[in-house]
């Protein structure tokens, strides 16, 4: 019995031949479109990131307007313990939610970095242009501020930073005794008004040495007139800058 022919047009056994290209390009196609979305996704937590460390002045975060925690607290070491990093973070959250509720976001900023929180004032929050005698008005936020600060047992320096207009009176000859004065009263308040124990603090005055805008605009001198609380971290022993 001879073999029975297949017809010349009948196609042969299995997929068509091109149906293996036509999948690998498929598959090509699905990973490049993986890939593109994972890029698109870090590349958000890194602009997150980056929009954080860059808003303000030197990184300056107007409180309240984090997007994400996490970017903010890797500014720490890899090594620090995680309840540090949980403290600084209920801190942080906290001073936030004060400065939110009494309309102070354009007065005090909060920023975490390398050396712990950051509670940054503009110098008309707490005192009069010139002067360094605490206004009411400063001591009840520090009154606020002492209370969350009391709830731990960080180290706190007081940094006091003026613009570059020089001033000349007899109390202040220059900057430098502005400056330091500002930083020496916030700390003896602390102490003798709100019970923060002395050896927790210190005070320091940089005059118009480590201006955060530039000099040469009202604004930016107006941003360089501050006053900075820094709350340490517990394994920064030295306390300067």
């Amino acid at each position: 019995v001879m073999a029975r022919k297949r017809p010349a047009d009948e196609p042969p056994a299995g997929a068509p031949a091109w149906m293996a290209t036509y999948g690998d390009m498929v598959t090509l196609l699905l990973c490049f479109f993986v890939l593109l979305f994972s890029f698109a996704t870090l590349d958000v937590q890194k602009f997150q990131a980056i929009a954080q460390s860059m808003s303000g002045s030197l990184g300056v975060l107007d409180s309240g307007m984090t997007l994400s925690m996490e970017p903010l607290i890797n500014s720490f070491p890899a090594d620090s313990p995680t309840e540090e990093v949980e403290e600084f973070k209920k801190l942080y959250e906290q001073m936030s939610e004060y400065i939110k509720e009494n309309n102070l976001e354009a007065s005090i900023t909060l920023r975490l970095d390398e050396r712990g929180l950051l509670v940054r004032f503009m110098d008309n929050v707490l005192f009069d242009s010139g002067k360094a005698d605490l206004t009411p008005n400063a001591r009840d936020i520090i009154n606020k501020v002492a209370e969350i600060i009391r709830q731990n047992d960080k180290n706190i320096r007081i940094e006091g930073h003026t613009d570059n207009v020089p001033i000349n009176t007899f109390r202040f000859p220059s900057n430098w005794e502005l400056s330091t004065t500002r930083a020496v009263n916030v700390v003896k308040y602390l102490i003798e008004e709100n019970g923060i124990y002395a050896y927790r603090l210190s005070a320091s005055g940089y005059s118009d040495q480590h201006p955060v805008d530039d000099n040469n605009t009202a604004e930016g001198r107006q941003k360089n007139r501050r006053v900075d609380m820094v709350i340490l971290r517990d394994d920064i022993n030295d306390l300067n800058p």
